[in-house]
């Protein structure tokens, strides 16, 4: 059986051409990226949503981060966050599930998600350690057996810390890391690794698991499981460590016809951000590059879906393919429904921004400059990216809601010089 990037080789296939015809790119041009795997199509053929593209030249997509908790497990919750994503234009939904049935979560997840879905499977399996014994008690057997597990229900993307290794974990014991791991699936390995003195599974047995994407057809998402958790760790040796680990494992993918992407950085100062980008593409031969965030500032809880867009619009022009949102509730809670969709809206900001620097979007910008121009309120709101929210702010405080804004009312500037532009 051949892959996705395998057919590519040999020519445009009908998946190549629904998923052009999506991303609204000429199909050879798609082809030859998927066939160089600068590009990735995550279609596990089990989940079967219309195909969607990511990386070199391609509009910018957004991932959501759903999923239960031990404190908050209800299906229910997740399956609303699902709605909202949805209805704000997620391209992608993770289901990040730690609590309640896992398994019966990520499967009603799949079947109501029409976008493309990942998840890391070693959160499930290391919780399953946990309740039996401990994390560090996990098997090679249960790693890989709760991958196809996730497979086989059609998990159309996956994270996996690879790149975490004994020598990498080596260079996280030499170094004055303020933050350490703050990867869940990252700290899981580690502490397997420093506990039985052996290598990474997910690494030793590398071959293994390309088998399985063959198999069972999913792009694996090459996790970054030493990314910086503060400004002070970042762009250290335990990081890029990982990274040049990770480059390795790509040309691996590519060789064994296996589609990947590289996750990449948490929180990077705004002045290396660009760097941190070019670093990934050229360590592996720029393969899509998925960030989360960055973070540009350790200081804003509550407000870490701003920060999060301001990297994550510096790192999409810079040449960042995915962007994974981040919520006000991040380092704090789970998110809530309000909290889904303002993390949402601020990377699909962040992504347009990006978009604008690959030549997508121009006609959007132009489009609501024409609607303010003519006080075209409708043109207006059929532009934005968040028109529930930019309809209530007009109503408020409006007595002439046909006319200006409450904030300029008679004085409104594009009335005045429209009158005399009229009158001369």
């Amino acid at each position: 059986m051949t892959t996705i990037m395998e057919d590519a080789r040999k020519g445009v296939t009908p998946l190549i051409k629904a998923a052009a015809e999506k991303e609204g790119v000429d199909p050879e041009f798609l082809r030859r990226g998927v066939a160089a795997g600068r590009i990735v199509i995550p279609h596990n053929p089990v989940h079967g949503p219309t195909p969607a593209a990511i990386g070199e030249g391609l509009p910018i997509k957004v991932n959501v981060n759903i999923g239960t908790s031990r404190d908050m497990p209800e299906m229910e919750n997740e399956l609303a966050k699902l709605e909202i994503a949805l209805k704000y234009g997620a391209d992608a939904v993770m289901d990040l599930s730690t609590g309640g049935d896992i398994d019966a979560i990520r499967r009603e997840i799949l079947a109501r998600c029409p976008v493309m879905v990942g998840t890391v499977p070693i959160y499930q399996t290391g919780l399953v350690a946990a309740r039996r014994d401990a994390v560090v008690d996990m098997t090679e057997d249960d790693i890989f057996n709760g991958i196809e597990r996730h497979a086989r229900d059609g998990v159309d993307f996956m994270t996996v810390h690879c790149g975490i290794t004994r020598e990498t974990v080596g260079w996280l014991e030499s170094s004055d890391r303020v933050m350490d791991v703050v990867s869940r699936g990252g700290s899981f390995l580690t502490a397997w690794i420093l506990h039985n003195d052996e290598e990474n599974p997910l690494y030793a047995n590398f071959d293994y698991l390309l088998d399985l994407a063959r198999e069972h057809e999913f792009t694996l998402s090459l996790g970054d499981g030493f990314r910086p958790g503060c400004l002070d760790d970042a762009t250290d040796p335990a990081q890029v460590s990982e990274l040049m680990t990770l480059g390795r494992l790509v040309r691996r993918c590519r060789d064994a016809g296996v589609q990947a992407m590289v996750e990449g950085p948490g929180h990077v100062p705004m002045a290396d951000v660009a760097m941190n980008v070019g670093l990934q593409k050229a360590m592996c031969q720029d393969a899509p590059f998925y960030v989360l965030g960055p973070l540009v500032t350790d200081i804003a809880p509550g407000y870490d879906h701003l920060v999060g867009a301001i990297g994550g619009a510096i790192a999409a022009g810079a040449g960042a393919d995915f962007l994974c949102y981040l919520t006000p509730a991040e380092h704090l809670s789970l998110p809530d429904l309000d909290d889904v969709k303002e993390g949402l809206i601020a990377s699909k900001i962040a992504a347009h921004v990006g978009n604008r620097t690959r030549g997508f979007g121009a006609e959007r910008d132009t489009a609501m400059s024409k609607a303010r121009k003519a006080l075209d309120w409708e043109g207006m709101f059929e532009n934005c990216i968040d028109p529930d929210k930019a309809r209530k702010y007009r109503a408020r405080g409006c007595t002439k809601p046909d006319k200006g804004c409450s904030m300029c009312g008679d004085v409104c500037a594009i009335k005045i010089v429209d009158r005399h532009l009229r009158e001369k």
